[in-house]
């Protein structure tokens, strides 16, 4: 009997560790030659559990890497005006030198405008329609943490993507579509998917490298997954679990990402690496 081949998980926790280790060796560079430290300020709306518990891990890392962190913490009850308001001091004020909004921000708030409050400059967690421009031309500016996270998992994993059918479930401005903008700079062969998709299931059997980010536990499963294919599972949901099932995932795909411990820990390795490199751009010096 045949035995079933079981993926090869691509653990995000190495990879983000060295990433974590270079900004630190950075930082200390940038703050030698300027007396300045790169700040990183968070923004968090509210008190969801999750959203905490998220700023908390980033600003553990921060510390980590030598990176001064400005918590500044919004009662759910914020108006828009006042979280632009709020976002704008951050961008005018010359010692902060990333911002993070931590989303979301809740219903009630147009989260795009107080995205879009943040200077371009300070957008270390590739949010603003500006960067997510620069980065589809090409341009300098500083990509979406989570898809440059993956990007660079792919790397680590020695995962190239020229040529490659690529398909991305999930179109949401932060994660989806410059999932896909970064893959085409990378000479693949892009799909987007989404909840209006005719026969998803046809159009993820031609993936070669597979983009869970729809935001549904275990919505994808190894039935639909082309054999060797390399599987990123970018969802997060309640119980520890991603958008792929992945036990029947693991039984096809040659490559797949745990959840936790795989997209997850890039993330934050991208954000810290982009607040270190907007610190020395605003310094006038290489970090």
């Amino acid at each position: 009997m045949t035995q079933t081949p079981t993926a090869r998980p691509m653990d995000g926790t190495a990879p983000a560790r060295r990433i974590t280790e270079e900004s630190a060796e950075a930082s200390a560079e940038l703050r030698r030659r300027t007396g300045t430290a790169p700040c990183l300020a968070t923004v968090l709306v509210g008190e969801d559990p999750a959203s905490v518990t998220y700023v908390r891990m980033k600003r553990a890392r921060c510390r980590k890497a030598g990176i001064e962190s400005r918590h500044v913490a919004l009662p759910a009850s914020v108006t828009t005006a006042e979280l632009v308001e709020t976002v704008t001091a951050l961008s005018q004020d010359p010692s902060v030198h990333g911002i993070l909004l931590q989303h979301p921000v809740g219903p009630h708030i147009d989260e795009r405008a107080a995205f879009e409050a943040i200077a371009p400059e300070k957008d270390v967690d590739g949010v603003t329609t500006h960067s997510f421009a620069a980065m589809s031309f090409g341009l300098p500016g500083f990509v979406s943490c989570t898809p440059g996270g993956i990007m660079r998992l792919l790397d680590a994993y020695g995962v190239e993507p020229a040529g490659k059918r690529a398909v991305v479930v999930g179109r949401s401005a932060i994660l989806g579509k410059p999932a896909g903008m970064l893959l085409l700079a990378r000479d693949a062969t892009v799909t987007y998917c989404h909840s209006r998709t005719a026969d998803l299931a046809a159009a993820v059997r031609e993936a070669d490298i597979l983009i869970a980010a729809v935001g549904r536990p275990r919505f994808l499963t190894g039935a639909d997954i082309k054999p060797g294919a390399v599987v990123i599972d970018a969802g997060y949901n309640e119980g520890n679990v991603g958008d792929v099932d992945f036990e029947s995932a693991a039984a096809r795909a040659s490559l797949i990402t745990p959840v936790p411990g795989g997209v997850g820990p890039m993330t934050i390795a991208v954000l810290l690496a982009q607040t270190v490199e907007a610190a020395g751009r605003q310094l006038g010096t290489a970090a």
